[in-house]
Order: structure tokens, then sequence, then C-alpha cells
């Protein structure tokens, strides 16, 4: 079974499992220093939110609460943003960060941002995709049949790199409008502007870790479909 190849744990598993380690380390390093960091303005997320979706003209986009550590995210069909607790309430920079990055999302909505649509376009095909992952996975498992769904695979891990792919600029566009709404609106000082871009940028590595992680399985799929022809 692939899944037990000595390739596919040296190339694809072990590689991404350190990426993502990486990732999730710088994150959780640059979050924890700056969240002890308060914001000069002394505003919380939710507050700097709430400025720069008002100052677009998104008054009536909703900034709420939800449970969880690092939960934050955008809603494109909610049409609502949502800070975990403590970004809503807190008044760290990177609190202020964070909010400012989800912000950012609902600008590019606002504009209809080409790569955002086609994220959003996107997100069915690739649940569907994950879904039918996780099928390919049971039938080979227990029926011993992997080979045969090697092209299936190949088709499922190139949808999923593609979103992997268009999410990438997403984010970093989304950080940088973040960032220079930040300074436009004069919601943090300009010595504080490392704070929030160690922060941005940590968070950007978990998405650059998906996509590694995402090429790894297609690369090796396409060479597991040549070998067998």
């Amino acid at each position: 079974m692939y899944f037990w190849d000595t390739n596919y744990l040296l190339f694809v598993m072990l590689p991404g499992l350190l990426v993502g380690i990486w990732a999730q380390y710088k994150l959780h390093s640059a979050y924890g220093t700056f969240s002890r960091v308060m914001a000069e303005s002394g505003l919380t997320g939710a507050e700097t939110a709430r400025r720069i979706l008002d100052q677009a003209g998104l008054t009536d986009m909703p900034v709420e609460e939800v449970e969880g550590h690092l939960s934050d995210h955008y809603d494109p069909e909610k049409r609502a943003l949502f800070l975990s607790s403590d970004n809503f309430h807190g008044q760290s920079l990177a609190a202020v960060g964070v909010a400012a990055h989800e912000a950012g999302h609902a600008l590019q909505h606002q504009q209809s941002w080409t790569l955002f649509d086609l994220r959003m376009a996107l997100v069915p095909v690739t649940q569907f995709a994950s879904m039918a992952w996780m099928g390919v996975v049971f039938l080979g498992f227990f029926l011993h049949l992997i080979p045969h769904f090697i092209l299936i695979a190949v088709a499922i891990f190139s949808v999923l790199t593609l979103f992997q792919l268009v999410t990438l600029p997403v984010e970093y566009d989304a950080s940088a409008r973040a960032k220079a709404q930040l300074f436009r609106l004069g919601l943090v000082r300009e010595d504080e502007r490392s704070g929030i871009s160690a922060v941005l940028d940590a968070a950007a590595l978990t998405y650059v870790a998906a996509l590694v992680n995402s090429v790894l399985e297609l690369l090796y799929y396409v060479n597991a479909a040549r070998s067998r022809n």
C-alpha cells in the first residue's frame, strides 16, 4: 500500500510534517511574543476591525466573537467577521494584526478581487475532493486496491494543490491590505510595524506549509502514475 511506501514516508510525510511543525512554531512564537505587547492605540481587535470596515463603507458587517484559539476568519457567505476571544477582546499587537488581516479579506470580497472570488468558487470543489480522498483511503486500505486509484489521487491532489496555490496570494494580499489600513488610519504607530509584520508573516507560513504538503502529495502520485505506464 502506497501510504506505507518508504518513498512516501521519506519524500512526502516527513518533509511535510517538518515544514508544518516549523510553520506552527513560527506562528505560535510570533503570536505569543506580540500578544504580550500592547498596542499604543489601546484598541481591541474587534474595535480595530470595526474601524477598518467602517472606513471601507462596510458599516453593516458584523464583527463577532467565536470560540477557539486562533479560530479567526472571515465568512464570505454570512458576510461577517469572526474573531477568537483573545483577539476580539485583546489590545495587543497580535490581536490588532489578526483582526486587521480578517478585515482585509472583507475588503477583498467587497472589491470582488479575482483571486478571492476564485478561491470562493473552489471551496465546494475542494470540500468534495477532500471527502473523495477519504473514500479512496478507506477502499484502498480494506480492499487493497490503492494502485487502481492512482489517477483518482492525481486528480484529487491537483484540485487540492490548486486551492492552496490560490489561497497563498489571497492570504498575503489580506495581510498587505491589513498593514496598509492600519497605518493609513493611524491605528498603529510606525514603531509597531515590525510586530504587526512578524505576526502576519508567521501566519502566512502556515499556508506555505499547506501548499508544500499538497505539492509533495501531488508529485508523489504523478510519479506513481507514470511508473505504472
